[in-house]
C-alpha cells in the first residue's frame, strides 16, 4: 500500500530580479506573508528577517507546519525561494506571488513530495 505523501517541496532560484527589491526587507517578509496567505497557510510567528553586509536578505516564516523562506543575493539579482506545503496547490500559489511581485526574468525550480 502507497502511502500520499505529507507535503510538497518546492525550491526556486528567480533569476534577473532587481536589486532594489532584494535589497528591501520589508517587501520580501511581507512577500512571504502574502505567499502563506495565498497558500491557505497560518503563520506560527512573524518572520524572521536577518540583513547581510553586502544588502541580501534572509528570511524565513515559520508555519503550521511547514516554512516559507526567501534570501535574496542582489548584486547577482538572484532570489532563492523555499516552500513547504500540504499540497503542491498550495506551494504553487506561495511562489507564484514571489513571481508576480518580483518580476523575475526566469524561473528554474524543482519540487520534491516529502514525508
Amino acid at each position: 500500500m502507497s502511502e500520499t505523501p505529507l507535503f510538497t517541496h518546492v525550491s526556486a532560484d528567480l533569476i534577473g530580479v532587481g536589486s532594489g527589491a532584494l535589497r528591501d526587507a520589508p517587501l520580501l517578509s511581507g512577500l512571504l506573508i502574502a505567499a502563506a496567505s495565498a497558500a491557505g497557510l497560518n503563520a506560527a510567528a512573524a518572520p524572521v528577517v536577518r540583513t547581510a553586509g553586502d544588502g541580501g536578505i534572509s528570511a524565513i516564516l515559520l508555519l503550521d507546519p511547514c516554512h516559507l523562506s526567501v534570501h535574496s543575493f542582489p548584486d547577482r539579482g538572484l532570489a532563492l525561494v523555499d516552500v513547504m506545503a500540504r499540497d503542491g496547490a498550495g506551494a504553487t500559489k506561495a511562489l507564484d506571488v514571489f513571481r508576480r511581485r518580483l518580476l523575475p526574468a526566469s524561473v528554474t525550480s524543482e519540487t520534491r513530495m516529502r514525508g
